[in-house]
């Protein structure tokens, strides 16, 4: 697996996942593009690379807004000339009994983890043709089960699920292979955002600590799937025994799932 001579652009690679994704692909030699909202973040996600002996730049880019996407995408270019792999990181979580959640609610979990999605992954595509590259799309376990308390946040990552389903159709022949990437519990900030998109360190993460695969492990297998161009794929252990589960005995997970512990 090389990423030699590639270009990679990964949303919402402040924190989390798409930080350690775009490690991970430095590592193997590749050229990063980080984007995000909090650039003091991003440039010490680049200072790493550069001092591990990689090459990294970091780029303003926030999901709400399509006008930052574009513009992204164009100082990439004019920073690198091409565009080799393109990932659709960046995204949040809105909690809450979906009898309680408002329409301000809905709208901003569809336009960051739907929309904004979309438009990524659309202005990236006339230069992923180019190289014949590789498209990768965040999804999430979620996509597949029920999920109490963040009924919001599975529907956004049932759409996820279903954009990837049609880009592998719409992308055939064209040499642009596009990987949805559907992670279970993996250690991130997500939990720690409120419904408006307010930031509390100390905020519990509901999840059970025991069943979370780091990051850096995360990042491992993700990025080896978009290498191999995976279409769709599940992990970790745990997120794959849910989906089995649901598909053979939806009762049982049904069940399982009124133990979800709620957010605070």
């Amino acid at each position: 697996m090389s990423f030699e001579n590639h270009i990679v652009w990964i949303t919402g690679a402040s924190s989390g996942i798409g930080r350690a994704m775009a490690l991970e692909f430095a590592k193997h030699g590749a050229s990063l593009a980080v984007s995000a909202r909090r650039i003091d973040e991003l440039n010490q996600l680049v200072g790493e690379i550069e001092n591990s002996g990689g090459n990294a730049k970091a780029f303003f880019c926030d999901i709400m807004d399509e006008i930052t996407i574009k513009n992204c995408v164009e100082q990439i270019l004019n920073s690198f000339g091409k565009l080799d792999v393109a990932v659709a990181n960046a995204g949040f979580g809105v909690f809450g009994k979906m009898e309680n959640l408002t329409q301000e609610e809905w709208q901003r979990q569809l336009q960051g983890n739907v929309i904004g999605l979309a438009l990524t992954a659309k202005y990236a595509m006339p230069h992923l043709k180019q190289t014949k590259g590789r498209l990768a799309l965040v999804g999430s376990v979620g996509a597949y089960l029920p999920n109490p308390y963040v009924g919001a946040y599975g529907a956004s990552k049932a759409a996820v699920n279903s954009i990837g389903l049609t880009y592998q159709v719409e992308l055939y022949s064209t040499g642009v292979s596009c990987t949805t990437l559907h992670p279970g519990f993996v250690k991130s900030e997500i939990a720690r955002i409120d419904n408006k998109g307010v930031w509390y360190p100390d905020r519990k993460d509901p999840r059970p600590e025991k069943m979370m695969w780091p990051t850096e492990k995360a990042a491992q297998v993700m990025v080896k799937a978009i290498w191999k161009r995976r279409r769709n794929y599940i992990f970790t252990a745990h997120g794959r025994i849910f989906v089995w589960i649901q598909r053979l005995f939806p009762g049982v997970m049904r069940k399982m799932m009124l133990k979800s512990p709620k957010p605070s």
